[in-house]
């Protein structure tokens, strides 16, 4: 079980909202939840809607002191890009015994940030990413039961003590998803692999027909592959630009390998070499079929992880 006396919330929407309604309403966990947004008005509707009990300015030093103060974990749900300026604006302001975590999409880019900005407590720091979203974004779209059956993976750092990375392990527990640990690095090419790179493609198919002089015609006769296939790219623009160059260098290789499978599959198209075109297909076909049996696909996919 997992429970709290004040947990701190920067970015009070679909992830960290639903962090917030998961722990009230399925874990039944008491304490304060404090949100914290840019601006006092940008938190009002979590407010409204019940997800959190307080709210408090980030330009404001005596709100956020107040906000911060006797923390017991601290949830930076903000795009990855913001982790570093975040880190260095609630350093001055943390306690000793607070945790703070993250939900980024990217996790090399957030050590090195955190390492920066925290210095010596760093240790303070457990990295974190849940695998969930929805195409809707905004603490409006937050649902208690998100991260049911989900991943969340932790990467800790060799300063995090146990105990802390144990706490926020049995926090995501808490909200019905399964723990996993990796490293940085590995976290971040296995997502550069599986979440990055099909975000990219399938901004980059809607891209290619927008270039295209008849793109009107082409999306009136679009239907359910191109619905299924570019689904992702109804996802935040800024959040998948900081994803993108934060972790560029594996998104990179993954990239490369793709340009290359795409240059074998033309080769082919261009021979007529139909043989080499079904069995590349079939290899493909049962390897997806065996990661859905596995349980690979889910209600509710990686549209907005963080």
């Amino acid at each position: 079980m997992f429970s709290f006396n004040k947990l701190v919330i920067f970015g009070v929407g679909l992830i960290g909202g639903s962090l917030a309604r998961a722990l009230r309403e399925r874990a039944g966990s008491g304490g304060s939840v404090v949100g914290v947004g840019r601006t006092a008005t940008s938190v009002a509707r979590a407010i409204e809607l019940g997800v959190i009990d307080e709210a408090a300015a980030l330009d404001d030093d005596t709100a956020l002191a107040s906000a911060l103060a006797d923390a017991d974990v601290v949830l930076l749900a903000a795009p990855v890009a913001q982790t570093e300026p975040l880190l260095a604006r609630i350093a001055p302001f943390l306690g000793e015994r607070t945790i703070v975590t993250d939900a980024g999409s990217t996790k090399s880019d957030v050590v090195a940030a955190a390492r920066r900005t925290l210095g010596a407590r760093v240790a303070q720091f457990v990295p974190g990413h849940p695998i969930a979203g929805r195409e809707s974004s905004g603490v409006d779209a937050a649902l208690p039961d998100l991260y049911v059956d989900r991943n969340v993976v932790l990467c800790p750092l060799p300063e995090n003590a146990a105990d802390d990375v144990e706490r926020i392990a049995s926090m995501w527990r808490a909200t019905g998803a399964c723990v996993r640990q990796m490293s940085e690095a590995q976290h971040d090419r296995v997502f550069a692999s599986v979440s990055h790179l099909p975000h990219v493609l399938s901004f980059a198919l809607v891209d290619q027909i927008l270039d295209t002089p008849d793109a009107e015609l082409k999306f009136s006769f679009a239907a359910g592959g191109f619905r299924d296939f570019t689904r992702i790219a109804a996802s935040s623009p800024e959040m998948w630009r900081d994803i993108c160059v934060a972790n560029r260098t594996a998104l990179l290789a993954e990239l490369d390998d793709y340009t290359a499978v795409l240059a074998r599959f033309r080769a082919a198209i261009e021979a007529s070499d139909g043989a080499a075109l079904e069995a590349a297909f079939a290899r493909s076909r049962v390897a997806r079929k065996e990661w859905q049996e596995r349980g690979g696909i889910k209600p509710s996919n990686d549209v907005a992880a963080k």
